[in-house]
């Protein structure tokens, strides 16, 4: 298999005919992803480093049907410091802010607002998310909108049946009218992938939609049954190894979906170092979405510094 078995661009073509053929051995990625989430043990200040490190790769999300302008701009102050002060300085850090804050496309002008100079993105879900059960012309024109409102990142949801009907074609030609609709903002493809029933699947409709032009691919709208896991993260992650092997094109990875402790936020980031390497534990190749996680993560900082913890309700978002 050659580099030229694969495109190099994104917006070239679709995968050789092998790609039918391939097949995910599901037991092996369920024990590594097992043997990940319990090899490593991370005590102390290593813990502390690398819970801020998630931080700084939170899409801090609120996709609630009562958002209100309100409501954001408390989720974006949040954004900006997402620790109490005496945390910050316990510490050494003056400064710290998640990798962005994720709203619907009517809060996006909101949120630019709350977030000016900050240098956090506004990322919006869009394409009739959750699920994308629209007419293509309307979730592309839901795109612009949002883009329009000044959306840095637009996280879009494939349609499901294209994967499960095997037309990788009709899904390619989905995501790449929906790459050109984006324009200048980044593109994170939701693969919803507790829908796709196999992780051949999940391996397949992650190729497409790097194919396609997808700057992330992401696992899930947190509104299925079955949210992120650690097997389903694995072959996506692997799918981008072997897409960048191949291309030379660095596609991120968003785990989403049912995050909501330091346990995940460790075992996302130690799948990430193992299978991509430090490069990838970026908030450029890697975020989480979540709405509570960062709650947990404070709290267990605040025992760091101070060998107590806090009540929970301290570190709600509103």
């Amino acid at each position: 298999m050659s580099a030229t078995d694969f495109p190099r661009n994104p917006g070239t073509g679709l995968m050789p005919e092998w790609f039918e053929d391939i097949r995910i051995n599901t037991p092996a990625a369920e024990a590594r992803a097992a043997d990940l989430g319990a090899r490593r043990s991370l005590k102390k200040n290593f813990q502390a480093a690398w819970l801020v490190n998630a931080i700084r790769c939170i899409d801090l999300t609120t996709l609630a049907g009562d958002d209100t302008p309100a409501r954001v701009a408390r989720l974006c102050a949040k954004a900006r410091r997402p620790l109490a002060d005496h945390i910050l300085a316990g510490l050494g850090l003056e400064q710290l802010h998640t990798g962005a804050v994720c709203v619907y496309p009517t809060m996006v002008a909101p949120a630019v607002r709350a977030l000016e100079g900050s240098g956090i993105p506004v990322a919006s879900v869009a394409t009739g998310f959750p699920a994308g059960l629209m007419p293509l012309d309307l979730r592309l024109a839901e795109i612009r909108y949002a883009v329009d409102q000044g959306a840095d990142e637009i996280d879009i949801v494939i349609t499901r049946a294209h994967v499960l009907g095997g037309d990788w074609a009709a899904l390619y030609d989905e995501i790449a009218a929906m790459r050109e609709a984006c324009g200048p903002a980044h593109l994170k493809a939701i693969l919803a992938t507790g829908d796709l029933q196999t992780l051949s699947n999940v391996y397949r409709a992650s190729m497409v939609a790097m194919q396609a032009g997808a700057d992330f691919i992401k696992t899930s709208t947190g509104k299925e049954s079955v949210n992120a896991t650690l097997p389903v993260s694995l072959v996506m992650v692997r799918a981008l190894r072997d897409y960048g092997e191949r291309t030379g094109h660095k596609v991120g990875f968003k785990p989403a979906g049912g995050l909501k402790t330091t346990k995940d936020a460790l075992n996302w980031q130690v799948l990430m170092k193992e299978e991509m390497g430090r490069d990838w534990l970026r908030p450029d190749l890697f975020r989480i979405g979540a709405s509570s996680l960062l709650g947990d993560v404070e709290r267990q900082l605040e025992h760091h510094v101070t060998g107590r913890y806090a009540s929970s309700s301290r570190h709600a978002l509103a």
